[in-house]
């Protein structure tokens, strides 16, 4: 009865807001399209993007703008439900936003150590992050290398990582990409169970060690077949939680000498049907399938707990990314037969 009473605002609320995602007929609909200002009338007539997309200057309808307004109808969204919930659901909203962090902070380091002459253009997520995060972007748009950059991460729970990091003296963007990458899934397995109890604990162990694990799986694949690492270099990459999988099949797959073998190896662990290798799918979409089934599933089993908000923010996050991906192809003109192997749909 707790959670029930705790959380029927809430879900209520998540329910309303996911009946307004768009359908599989309006991404249909959005493929046929020739332009990205046709695209732009659709969205505006007909979804809930009017709110972010009906102001917007038609000598700005260009795909960098678009997409900035589509994460920060994210942000919005974030927003609405932070409002709905409890202080016990605040604490794992905030947890949760780490993963916005470390996207902001590799987008920085993308652009200081590349060097791109184009400003940070973090105006649009300033609002959000100002309110709910420990980032202050106003100090990182000033930052033009990557010691400014850093040293205006202090007082963050980012710093004494990326530090360590820069004082080694050799690091590269992907280094940095993977170490805050390795922080994150590390101080999330920890944090929950700060704020986590009972099932909502349970629940949180095996969605996070779950994507643990098929990030690892996804990891040594990519490395074995496109940049034939040896073992000692993939396990670098691996991010160091165990979750349901041996350390013995861990080792079995990243010493593995051919993709056969292991392929043979990931046959043994409980992910091998969600990982079939001759589907004529990206591993990135087997991964993404196999979350939407995870999270739905969690939800449908536990309604009025915190995986009706897990659920919610995946949905609206995966929406965001093939809206994205669907705007730059009618940009390019691609086919819709093209657009849904792009977007892991199926031909009509």
């Amino acid at each position: 009865m707790g959670n029930l009473l705790a959380y029927s605002g809430i879900v209520t609320k998540l329910r309303a807001m996911e009946a307004k995602l768009l359908t599989k007929e309006q991404f249909d609909e959005i493929m046929l399209m020739s332009s990205v200002p046709e695209v732009v009338s659709y969205l505006i007539q007909n979804t809930v993007y009017r709110e972010i997309l009906e102001n917007l200057e038609p000598s700005l309808v260009h795909r960098g703008n678009i997409e900035k307004l589509l994460e920060l109808s994210l942000y919005h969204d974030y927003t609405k439900i932070y409002r709905f919930c409890t202080l016990e659901q605040r604490k794992f909203l905030k947890l949760y936003l780490k993963r916005y962090e470390v996207e902001l902070i590799n987008y920085c380091l993308r652009i200081v150590i590349n060097h791109y002459q184009e400003p940070f253009d973090l105006n649009h997520k300033k609002a959000f992050f100002d309110r709910y995060s420990q980032i202050s972007i106003e100090k990182l748009v000033h930052a033009r290398t990557t010691d400014e950059l850093i040293e205006n991460l202090k007082g963050t729970e980012y710093y004494e990582t990326l530090k360590k990091l820069r004082d080694s003296g050799k690091a590269t963007l992907f280094d940095y990409d993977l170490a805050l990458n390795l922080y994150y899934f590390v101080s999330m397995w920890k944090d929950h169970k700060k704020i986590l109890k009972d099932k909502e604990l349970e629940l949180f162990a095996r969605d996070y060690g779950t994507q643990i694990n098929m990030l690892n799986i996804q990891w040594i694949y990519r490395a074995k077949k496109y940049f034939s690492l040896s073992p000692p270099d993939i396990y670098a990459l691996l991010i160091p939680i165990q979750y349901k999988i041996s350390t013995g099949l861990v080792k079995e797959m990243v010493e593995a000498p051919t993709l056969e073998e292991f392929q043979n190896a990931v046959q043994k662990t409980s992910y091998a049907r969600h990982y079939d290798f001759g589907q004529n799918l990206t591993v990135e979409k087997m991964y993404a399938d196999y979350l939407y089934y995870l999270y739905t599933t969690d939800r449908r089993r536990n309604p009025y707990s915190i995986a009706s908000i897990n659920t919610y923010l995946f949905m609206k996050e995966e929406e965001i990314k093939k809206l994205t991906t669907v705007i730059e192809c009618v940009r390019y003109g691609v086919s819709s037969d093209e657009i849904m192997e792009y977007t892991g749909g199926q031909k009509k």
